[in-house]
């Protein structure tokens, strides 16, 4: 065939540019159409309101004149400026909403597009076609979003129950929680503006992280690394739920986790020190437990208790847990474990931070039985 005939392979230029503009059709729902001024005014909202969701979104600035939005954009700045307009949040927290929502998403859908793209290239001697890898994408696409909406909906639920369950003990217009003897008024730190995606309440937070780590990463080939992440991030995603802690996120060789109670915090942190210990590709972990009045911001945790937490992680041994006195207080009466207060320590951030070790209550000794006194 001449050169005019011949058709374009998706590896060249044209190729690519074709297929680009195939995915985005399809992911998108339609054209680039729209500059950013044409946003603002459909929406009726500012061009410099624009800019900054488009920001906190995680994308680029873009020139004014650029033709680079859709009509799925419009409806979706639309969505917020209705849920300004009904209360539900607020012009400030709309910018946060958009900026954890682009973060998360982000790496969802990196690991998404690599997984595709592995997935639809796994055959190496197989020429890449552009039709076919997008009516592969678009069969799968459908399926990707029914997952996401599912899970989503269930953490909804989950999240819904808890929260009623908490207003039939203490109230529906509980508000912010207090610690114990704290008197009615703000919650510790000032109150949360209704609106900004924000709470303080009185939670546990851990921290645990795998020994030696950086050193250990020196030796290990990528697989190899990948295995021992997987399983870090695998065993304490298990024991945190069955914990019915929640897991606020994960940092390499370090995991961030919350709970209601300090009890099953402790116990959340004792079972992943065990585990760890049986497991042959992992290094011992150790733990920092601490107590008190928490900022909890569109899923991430802020303030004191936050950072006493990974203080006690950054001075704990090998296999240990440590709490702070409060998180040791809370456990006063629990016959299930068994605290050592130990001496101050000197952290960043705090002179003379008390520790206390936490294990679990060695097993009541049984009397011996008598000669005689057996069974029948």
């Amino acid at each position: 065939m001449s050169a005019p005939e011949q058709a374009e392979e998706p590896g060249t230029s044209s190729g690519i540019d074709e297929l680009q503009r195939s995915v985005e059709a399809l992911l998108l729902g339609g054209g680039r159409t729209w500059t950013r001024r044409e946003v603002a005014e459909r929406v009726g909202t500012g061009a410099e309101r624009t800019v900054e969701i488009w920001r906190a979104l995680g994308f680029p600035v873009v020139d004014d004149d650029a033709r680079v939005f859709t009509d799925a954009d419009i409806e979706a700045l639309r969505a917020g400026e209705r849920m300004i307009g009904a209360g539900l949040i607020t012009a400030q927290s709309e910018a946060m909403m958009a900026r954890a929502l682009g973060h998360h998403l982000s790496r969802l859908a990196e690991w998404q597009v690599y997984t595709l793209w592995s997935w639809m290239n796994r055959a190496a001697d197989a020429p890449l076609d552009g039709g076919e890898l997008m009516a592969r994408a678009a069969a799968l696409l459908p399926e990707m979003e029914l997952v996401q909406r599912h899970v989503w909906r269930r953490h909804l639920a989950a999240y819904a129950e808890r929260m009623l369950a908490e207003a039939e003990e203490t109230g529906p217009a509980r508000g912010p929680a207090r610690g114990k003897d704290e008197p009615d008024g703000p919650a510790r730190g000032g109150a949360v503006p209704p609106g900004e995606g924000a709470d303080v309440r009185d939670l546990a937070v851990g921290f645990t992280d795998m020994v030696g780590y950086t050193r250990m990463t020196r030796g290990l080939e990528s697989g190899e690394l990948l295995k021992v992440l997987d399983r870090f991030e695998s065993l304490t995603g298990d024991v945190v739920a069955d914990g019915r802690g929640r897991v606020v996120k994960t940092i390499g060789d370090e995991v961030l986790f919350t709970s209601e109670s300090a009890s099953a915090a402790a116990g959340i942190a004792l079972e992943l020190t065990a585990r760890a210990e049986a497991e042959r590709i992992l290094p011992d972990v150790r733990t920092g437990l601490a107590h008190g009045a928490v900022l909890t911001r569109f899923g991430d945790v802020y303030g004191a208790v936050v950072n006493i937490a990974a203080r006690l992680t950054a001075v704990a041994r090998p296999g240990t847990v440590l709490a702070d006195t409060a998180f040791a207080g809370e456990l006063a009466g629990e016959e299930a474990y068994e605290l050592k207060v130990l001496r101050p320590v000197s952290v960043r951030g705090y002179s003379r931070l008390r520790p206390v070790l936490l294990r679990p209550a060695p097993a009541p000794a049984h009397p011996a039985r008598s000669p005689g006194s057996g069974g029948r």
